[in-house]
């Protein structure tokens, strides 16, 4: 069975490449965040192409800047769109969608940016992330699941290029690390780490400043698995390729393939960067890198939040 998860910004502007990926990845459920789309705009682009190839799907959004999604040949029972006390702000977001495929429960989750420590969108984003460990913790006591999607946290200074040029941004503080850390710690296992745990791996370039091609990125897109799914992974790896080219999200696809692994024990990113991507960092590449990458941390709202 493969699980994937991709942070599509913007399924309408990506729908050629999405559906392209879909048939060269084939994956069983795909989750994807930053639609940005309506639940009836989804249908209306999407359910053609998606009946054809066998998926179901389920969406959450209401055609801002949000917008999760499920798609599954794996079956999808129980849909639920949000979860119990979610904070909101003011009044919940369409940040998570799960159901059951292939008999593990799945979340697609889009975690709250936080923009800056001092925001109260910060505090949104660690009283969110509290929200959703108690409604994990209490389905994975019961059943195999699997938390997939944008976290907008990088789990440790190895998650990102350059930890010095992030410091006093969002996404590396340590209180949105120790919420993360609570997930871990209600049984969680952040599968991708497990696998290749002293690799430098990214799932996220910024546009701009030539980030990704000089490899200068955050591991922000999550794969977090309970013990009994995680005993089962065979492969996990990030598809660079498919951030590759023009017309591209700014993520790349999380790749978990359970049981069997039809590419081979590949990883941790495919194709890996260049040897030039890691090399040669003079002072003006880097102060221009590290500007455009703490955009992320300080985007505004109705791009990427």
């Amino acid at each position: 069975m493969r699980i994937a998860t991709w942070n599509i910004n913007s399924a309408r502007a990506r729908q050629a490449r999405l559906i392209e990926w879909l048939d060269l990845a084939q994956p069983d459920v795909l989750c994807l965040q930053e639609t940005k789309l309506d639940d009836e705009t989804f249908a209306e682009t999407f359910d053609e192409d998606l009946f054809r190839r066998g998926y179901r799907y389920a969406h959450h959004g209401d055609g801002r800047w949000n917008g999760v999604a499920l798609l599954s040949r794996a079956g999808l029972d129980d849909v639920a769109r949000g979860f119990a006390d979610d904070p909101g702000f003011p009044d919940p977001e369409p940040r998570a969608i799960a159901a059951t495929c292939g008999g593990i429960r799945i979340w697609s989750l889009y975690v709250p940016n936080g923009r800056a420590p001092d925001d109260p969108h910060y505090a949104y984003k660690l009283r969110w992330l509290a929200a959703l460990r108690d409604t994990v913790a209490e389905v994975a006591e019961h059943q195999p699941a699997i938390a997939l999607g944008d976290f907008n946290i990088a789990p440790t200074d190895a998650d990102v290029w350059d930890p010095a040029d992030f410091v006093g941004a969002t996404h590396v503080t340590e209180p949105e690390r120790a919420a993360l850390r609570e997930l871990t710690d209600v049984g969680l296992i952040d599968v991708l780490r497990a696998r290749w745990p002293d690799e430098a791996v990214y799932t996220y370039w910024d546009y701009r400043a030539l980030c990704f091609p000089k490899n200068m990125g955050m591991r922000i897109d999550l794969t977090l698995a309970s013990a009994d799914v995680a005993k089962r992974v065979a492969a996990v790896y990030v598809d660079r390729a498919a951030r590759k080219g023009t017309g591209t999200s700014d993520h790349a696809p999380v790749i978990v393939d359970l049981d069997t692994a039809p590419d081979g024990d590949i990883g941790p990113m495919v194709p890996p960067p260049s040897a030039r991507s890691s090399s040669g960092r003079g002072s003006g590449q880097r102060d221009r890198a590290a500007a455009t990458m703490r955009r992320k941390a300080a985007s505004p709202p109705a791009t990427d939040d």
